[in-house]
């Protein structure tokens, strides 16, 4: 068993969860990675970290550069406490069997192959090639499938992204999650479970549906993902990890609060121009954030 793979089911096994941040610059992974050492530090245990790259983040960043500064980043920190330090970098958001061969190669530590747009029998299809490849290829890397439509944009919404699974008909289903499961070959499976990429404008996203994720963990083996954390109340996160959640992503708070520590180092700093001057203020911002989170997720709110 990979060593990420072991560490979720660890998760799970002491009811708690790992925090998988998406990050598409040096700051917000600097504040995400410092968040979890000091919160490990603080207490004395290590806390688990997974940084995400979307298609898009990944493009952007470069899927070898982002490799090589997590790399560096795990190395420095291991440093510091004389152990390993659990960081982890995962593919998320892959849509196409070359996304999967980028990732692979350019030693990520897991991918998601997103099919959940697609109809079950092809989502099926394209999730079994993806991860035979990868057990092919490199074994070690984690494999995660998603069933079920939850938008695909990390942003401020002025409406539910259309097709979006949030009615409790159109959510993942027990049998089709078991019979994906064991057709796939997966490792990790992201329902739809009433969670929503990006975050509502008007008010708190859909509610996320714990019954639901009872009735999954219940028939599968896997461990499960809630994606699209960002916009989900406290009481909510902490039902879905008492339900069968090991794994949760945010993205669009961390982008928030980004766009909102700049704009708050400009109005502090208007004639500031030195960009290692200002981004400070963004990262302290996505600091906070991801600490809380980070707490909340391993229950070590106090």
């Amino acid at each position: 068993m990979s060593p990420l793979l072991e560490i979720i089911r660890d998760a799970e096994s002491r009811g708690v969860a790992v925090g998988h941040f998406n990050v598409s610059d040096l700051t917000t992974l600097r504040a995400v990675t410092r968040a979890a050492f000091d919160l490990g530090a603080e207490t004395g245990r290590d806390i688990p970290l997974i940084i995400g790259t979307s298609e898009g983040e990944r493009a952007y960043l470069g899927a070898r550069t982002i490799v090589s500064l997590v790399s560096e980043l795990r190395a420095s920190y291991a440093a510091r406490i004389g152990r390993l330090f659990p960081l982890f970098l995962n593919a998320d958001h892959t849509r196409s069997l070359e996304g999967v061969r980028e990732a692979v190669e350019a030693g990520y530590d897991a991918v998601l192959f997103d099919g959940g747009a697609l109809p079950f029998g092809e989502n099926v299809r394209r999730s079994a090639e993806a991860a035979a490849y990868i057990r092919s290829t490199r074994p070690e890397v984690v494999f995660e499938g998603e069933l079920g439509y939850i938008g695909s944009s990390s942003a401020l919404l002025d409406d539910l992204p259309e097709g979006a699974a949030v009615r409790a008909e159109d959510l993942t289903r027990p049998d089709e999650a078991r019979l994906f499961a064991d057709e796939t070959g997966i490792q990790l499976l992201a329902p739809a479970v009433g969670n929503l990429h990006g975050m509502l404008k008007g008010g708190a996203n859909p509610k996320i549906d714990t019954e639901r994720i009872r009735a999954i963990r219940r028939v599968i083996e896997v461990p499960l993902v809630l994606h699209g954390g960002s916009g989900v109340r406290d009481e909510e996160f902490t039902a879905a990890i008492d339900a069968g959640v090991s794994t949760i992503h945010i993205s669009t708070e961390l982008r928030l609060a980004w766009r909102r520590g700049i704009e708050g180092g400009l109005a502090h700093s208007p004639d500031e121009i030195a960009p290692y001057k200002i981004l400070p203020s963004a990262e302290e911002a996505v600091y906070r954030v991801a600490l809380e989170r980070l707490k909340l997720f391993n229950k070590l709110v106090y």
